[in-house]
């Protein structure tokens, strides 16, 4: 393993901002000083004069397609792609073709990941209205946690069964992670919508389809569950202002038994850019009003919400260039997540030491992840730099998603990554991804 230096940096880390360097050896932080002087010859020294170094990020929310839908993106593109965007490790969702929801299908995907990754990965276990033995089986010291959805999306896992649903709640071994959206408002809101306009339903109706109510009403129960059995329980993708009441901030993340967490995309648009943008902002949730959009803002930053998140879902041009009934849900992020953040940064929106709070240090608390988020010495050596000012502009040409497209297409960007690290290796260089697929299977300190 390489020996690398990290010298002149700014380092941003657990709630502060200050100069120092960084000693790599053996893929761990081995020091972390004011001056480190070289220590042998065989050395590579890396100057971040004028740079910030931030710990990796870890992106909890991903779907990279693989197996069965791996014409829009695998694992070893999507890894490509997260470490180009500062995202060092990422958790993986079960709605894959086959859907993983027995333990052999989950430790299938661990090998591909293994072979393929760029970047530290885990999967999420699927839950379904009858695998709840499956279940039982998961070991919580390497299976991140295990998804639930209470609203149907893409790959049908809705599990709406509401005894066995608690039986799911009581009798989890690890985090129970729930998309919310409750079904039934939102098939009763599409039927009307479809009396109306057909299939071609207007993309600025999908808000009042996958509405507030149907949002706040999935999320309530799911929070409502939570209490009655005594579940560790995180939703993800909040995307209403409504939504942010269930949640608090008076313990923190460590103590909380309910959290929750925002995506890129709800921080970014609003119902506003429908009409340039189209189908390639549908997501569910929807990006709703921008009330809601200002709300979950303020909620993150004052930590009712608890994690920031991609939510990264791609799909082909083709498929979404579809009438509304036909285009999938989902959007490619991990590439262009962390450019976002440091935008909002610019703006005056939240602070570095915020951003790898709830984008690196939180993710770690949360799912118990050993050695990962921070930079500390012992800890691997998953490390971003990051020049704040260095314009770059989204274009078709540097775009590594397997599906070629992003919602931020020409958006010019102040901030550039410039190095990746992963495990103590240089894998990602000034728009270069670096032929190093040392990604590890992430464990969890349970």
């Amino acid at each position: 393993m390489k020996k690398i230096l990290i010298k002149n940096a700014k380092i941003v880390n657990e709630g502060e901002v200050i100069p120092a360097e960084v000693y790599i050896e053996n893929g761990l932080i081995a020091e972390v000083a004011p001056i480190i002087s070289a220590k042998s010859q065989d050395i590579q020294v890396i100057d971040a004069e004028g740079k910030y170094l931030l710990p990796g990020v870890i992106d909890d929310q991903v779907h990279f397609r693989e197996p069965g839908l791996t014409h829009k993106e695998d694992i070893e593109s999507g890894s490509r792609a997260a470490i180009a965007g500062g995202i060092t490790s990422f958790i993986e969702m079960p709605n894959t073709n086959p859907q993983t929801t027995t333990i052999k299908l989950l430790e299938e995907k661990f090998e591909i990941a293994k072979e393929t990754s760029y970047a530290n990965y885990s999967f999420m276990f699927g839950g379904t209205n009858d695998n709840l033995e499956e279940i039982k089986k998961i070991n919580p010291k390497n299976t991140a946690a295990l998804k639930l959805f209470l609203g149907s999306s893409t790959g049908n896992m809705l599990v709406d069964d509401e005894k066995v649903l608690e039986e799911i709640f009581k009798n989890s071994p690890v985090l129970v992670v729930t998309h919310c959206e409750d079904e039934e408002t939102i098939q009763k809101n599409l039927a009307t919508y479809k009396e109306e306009y057909g299939d071609d339903i207007p993309i600025k109706f999908h808000p009042a389809i996958r509405s507030e109510e149907a949002c706040y009403l999935s999320s309530s129960k799911a929070v409502a569950l939570a209490k009655k059995t005594g579940a560790r329980l995180h939703i993800f993708h909040l995307s209403t202002a409504k939504e942010i009441s269930l949640f608090s901030n008076k313990k923190p993340l460590k103590d909380k038994k309910i959290t929750a967490e925002v995506c890129i995309h709800h921080l970014w648009f609003n119902d506003s850019y429908y009409d340039e943008k189209g189908t390639h902002i549908k997501w569910n949730p929807a990006v709703k009003t921008q009330k809601d959009q200002e709300a979950l803002l303020k909620a993150l930053l004052d930590d009712k919400i608890d994690v920031i998140a991609t939510d990264h879902a791609p799909h082909t041009l083709e498929e979404k260039d579809n009438v509304y009934t036909k285009a999938p849900s989902g959007g490619p992020l991990v590439q262009h997540a962390l450019p976002a953040m440091l935008e909002f940064y610019h703006q005056g929106k939240i602070s570095l030491p915020k951003i790898v709070e709830k984008m690196c240090h939180n993710p770690a608390i949360l799912f118990n992840i050993e050695k990962r988020g921070y930079i500390r010495e012992g800890y691997k050596a998953d490390l971003v730099l990051v020049d704040l000012n260095a314009p770059w502009t989204v274009k078709k040409e540097n775009i590594l998603y397997k599906c070629e497209w992003s919602p931020f297409d020409k958006t010019t960007f102040k901030s550039r990554i410039t190095h990746t690290f992963v495990n103590g290796e240089l894998v990602y260089r000034n728009f270069k991804v670096l032929d190093k697929k040392v990604g590890e299977r992430l464990t969890f300190d349970r």
